[in-house]
């Protein structure tokens, strides 16, 4: 038996979303451990299957529609002609029109509909995961002249990305004006705190990171390292690169160590390690203060 399975991701410009193509996955791999033969109908940007219009009814022993609203206005009408007298089964749908108004289908699985309420079919898809990278870029620091390379080091960073199934989080850590909608240090800690990794040129987006176990990539955007390297340096923290002297395929590795469970573990031991450092930090500057009284002088 061969089966077309088609929703909205099989029409340009439909609004098909994550919800929609985990149903089509799901349906798609029952179907085929009850060997049924799967023809995937899908419009670009998808592109693991074939446009409906080029599969002949004859081809085909049935059409599944999946997920989402359905009512009877374009491009159905289109779609269930290109079809007709071929057996149509509807699942997880949400139908517009009441049953005994329009209803075209021969099984109907419905998700609501004037007679039924399911709930959805993502209920029963895996469940998936992929990492969360905070990116928290610097604006160009006029202080530093000809020595500032933010551009070059931001770039990077975005680079890095391209290509990998992660979720970018931007993140500003400037309150006085923040393009991320964070109103205070605890909003931006929280979130920072949720990340799976750090990508940074900001030195709070580096140090906020490591407080908080999370493992960061940054890059000092000054010529020949400025704070950031510094600090990375006093406590450790060993993926820290110069503006002048990136390579992709380093940067690459350091994403993939921050990644691991060892990246993880490295930026717990490194915000211990720098904790301990300022073990006496608070006294040294309660006593510089109180040694600027003038009848301790």
């Amino acid at each position: 038996m061969r089966a077309l399975v088609a929703g909205w991701f099989s029409f340009d410009d439909m609004g098909a979303s994550a919800g929609d193509i985990l149903c089509r996955d799901a349906v798609s791999g029952w179907l085929r451990d009850a060997d049924i033969d799967v023809v995937l109908a899908t419009a670009p940007p998808f592109i693991d299957g074939v446009a409906w219009e080029s599969v002949a009814r004859e081809s085909i022993d049935a059409v599944v529609f999946v997920c989402g609203p359905f009512g009877n206005g374009w491009p159905i009408p289109e779609f269930l002609n290109h079809f007709k007298g071929c057996p149509l089964v509807g699942v997880n749908l949400s139908m517009l029109q009441e049953l005994k108004v329009w209803n075209p289908f021969d099984v109907l699985i419905e998700r609501d509909s004037s007679r039924m309420t399911r709930p959805d079919v993502v209920f029963l898809c895996p469940t998936l995961r992929v990492p969360v990278a905070g990116v928290i870029l610097v604006h160009p620091q006029r202080e530093y002249g000809a020595l500032g390379l933010h551009e070059r080091a931001n770039a990077a960073l975005r680079a890095l990305l391209d290509g990998r199934d992660i979720v970018r989080v931007d993140i500003d850590t400037r309150l006085d004006a923040n393009e991320t909608g964070l109103r205070s240090p605890a909003q931006v800690e929280t979130l920072i705190s949720r990340m799976d990794v750090v990508l940074t040129t900001r030195l709070h987006g580096t140090v906020l990171a490591l407080k908080n176990g999370v493992p960061c990539v940054s890059i000092d955007p000054i010529s020949g390292g400025a704070k950031i390297r510094r600090q990375a340096d006093a406590i450790g923290w060993p993926y820290v690169f110069s503006a002048d002297d990136l390579s992709m395929t380093r940067l690459r590795e350091a994403l993939d160590v921050c990644l691991s469970p060892h990246g993880r573990s490295l930026a717990l031991s490194t915000a211990e390690r720098a904790k301990q450092l300022l073990e006496n930090y608070s006294t040294l500057v309660t006593s510089a203060v109180q040694g600027t009284r003038k009848d301790a002088r």
